[in-house]
């Protein structure tokens, strides 16, 4: 019993504290609520406050941006005023201006009208005077027409038709005086020009031969030229395709060979070699080689000079090179580059006479036996092969079609073509500039050289004696001392077959074999 009634009383405080509770949290959240809504009115009443204050800005805002735009809507209006003033102020001057102008006008037209009213009194009384004229005239006209016989139209036709007649031989006599003076004229001016082109451009005439002389101190030294059994004279021969002529002229050896370039080599290494005195094979085949250089860099050298004393420039380096080795060429015994540089200041004078390009004609005339210059291509004529290298090494059109046509073997498009043609022409037929054996002879030679070269297993070949003997060099790996007998046999029927020589020809095929080995 005791035990249920703790129970009850403990439920009973439960109850009690349940509803306390729940009284409790009842007066918290009336609480809480009251003191929500007391703050939503004190927000309300700030926010209204807030925007009392930004309402009241931004009607001051308003307010001082009217004022401002009324303030620039009136200077703008005073502005627009002043330009109306000022257009009516000078309407009013241009007004001023027409109503003179009008005065002037008027008075000078009344002046018109005086001159006018006076004119017309001079008219009538020189319409009065032309009747009193026409009268007489007539008057007079059948006086002729009874006297003579005819009517006054016809004798006007009859005057008319003799007028034409002696117009039209007076014309014919004016017109063939005209057009003989004019051919004369042409011819003098022409035959001027060209006079006064060589007097300005006036050179040597020389001629090169194919035969150079080396001065030595003693005859001692030619022994040592020519070697023990002549194995330097014939080394130094293999290696420079030139004959080496020993005999008995006194501090002298002969240097033949038909190619300048070959003999200049030849002069050189042999002046080497006598200077330093060391002469063997060897020795011989190294100072020809470094030779060879020297003479490749002088070309360019050469050219340089020539292009530079020409006043001539951007010319490719490869043309200037060609320029260079013209040095060492010849046309029919006249010297390339010396044929070339007088074409050159030919046309340039010409060219100035005319009114045309000088600079354009000079550059022509240098290039335009530039293909002489190379080995290749023997099949095409030297003109359009020179065209070809103009064109490769882009030269102006003009130039091109100057250097084909000087020999037409291209239609010719441009002035300056005849012009290099006319001074190609004058430089070759001046007394003594050219010898056409020279060129036939050189000629020959060359192709005797080709015919050897084209066979397989020939290295080098030589033609020296003046022609009479061709050198063949060959390979010995490739060539055997049987076959080098049946090649020169072969090319020997070969020259017979194909070729005009006087005399005999001696083909000597060159065999040679070497064993070299290094002592360590």
């Amino acid at each position: 019993m005791e035990i249920l009634g703790i129970i009850g009383y403990v439920l009973a405080g439960l109850v009690i504290g349940v509803l306390v509770g729940r009284f409790l949290l009842r007066s918290l959240l009336k609480t809480q609520e009251i003191a929500a809504q007391t703050k939503v009115k004190k927000m309300l009443k700030d926010a209204e406050s807030k925007a009392e204050i930004l309402k009241k800005d931004r009607l001051l805002e308003a307010k001082e941006k009217f004022l401002q735009l009324k303030s620039e809507h009136e200077q703008e209006v005073n502005s627009k005023n002043n330009q109306i003033n000022q257009r009516e102020n000078a309407i009013k001057q241009k007004e001023q201006s027409i109503n003179q102008r009008l005065e002037n006008f008027n008075r000078k037209e009344q002046e018109i009208d005086t001159h006018k009213k006076n004119l017309e009194k001079q008219t009538d009384l020189a319409v009065k005077k032309q009747e009193e004229v026409d009268v007489l005239k007539n008057q007079h006209v059948k006086q002729l027409e009874t006297i003579a016989g005819l009517s006054a139209d016809e004798a006007k036709d009859q005057l008319v038709e003799s007028m034409k007649q002696e117009a039209r031989t007076q014309a014919m006599i004016q017109v063939k005086d005209i057009v003989d003076e004019a051919k004369l004229t042409a011819t003098k001016e022409a035959k001027k020009v060209v006079i006064q082109t060589i007097q300005r451009t006036a050179v040597e005439a020389a001629i090169e031969n194919t035969v150079s002389v080396f001065h030595i101190e003693s005859d001692e030294i030619k022994g040592r030229v020519i070697g023990r059994e002549g194995r330097n004279i014939r080394a130094l021969e293999a290696a420079t395709g030139i004959e080496i002529i020993v005999d008995d002229t006194p501090e002298a050896i002969i240097l033949s060979g038909f190619d300048p370039v070959r003999r200049e080599i030849a002069r050189l290494a042999l002046h080497r070699l006598v200077t330093d005195g060391r002469i063997h094979p060897a020795r011989i085949e190294e100072v020809v080689a470094k030779t060879k250089k020297q003479i490749e860099d002088e070309i360019v050298e050469i050219g340089e000079r020539t292009v530079i004393d020409l006043g001539i420039h951007g010319l490719h380096p490869e043309l200037i090179r060609m320029v260079g080795r013209m040095r060492y060429r010849s046309s029919y015994g006249q010297n390339l580059l010396h044929h070339s540089r007088e074409v050159a200041n030919f046309c340039a004078t010409m060219a100035a006479e005319l009114g045309l390009n000088a600079k354009m004609a000079k550059r022509a005339g240098l290039l335009h036996d530039i293909g002489k210059v190379p080995d290749d291509n023997p099949e095409l004529p030297h003109a359009i092969l020179g065209m070809q290298l103009a064109e490769k090494y882009k030269e102006h059109p003009e130039i091109c079609n100057a250097i084909g046509a000087h020999h037409d073997e291209i239609e010719m498009t441009s002035m300056i073509s005849p012009i290099v043609q006319a001074c190609d022409a004058i430089s070759g037929a001046r007394p003594g500039a050219r010898r056409e054996v020279v060129e036939s002879y050189i000629k020959r030679l060359k192709e005797l050289e080709e015919l050897a070269l084209s066979y397989p297993g020939v290295e080098k070949t030589f033609a020296i004696q003046a022609g009479r003997e061709l050198r063949v060099v060959v390979e010995s790996e490739r060539v055997t001392d049987q076959q080098a007998e049946l090649l020169a046999a072969d090319i020997s029927n070969r020259i017979q077959t194909e070729m005009t020589y006087p005399g005999q020809i001696k083909v000597t095929v060159i065999r040679e074999t070497r064993s070299v080995s290094f002592a360590k």
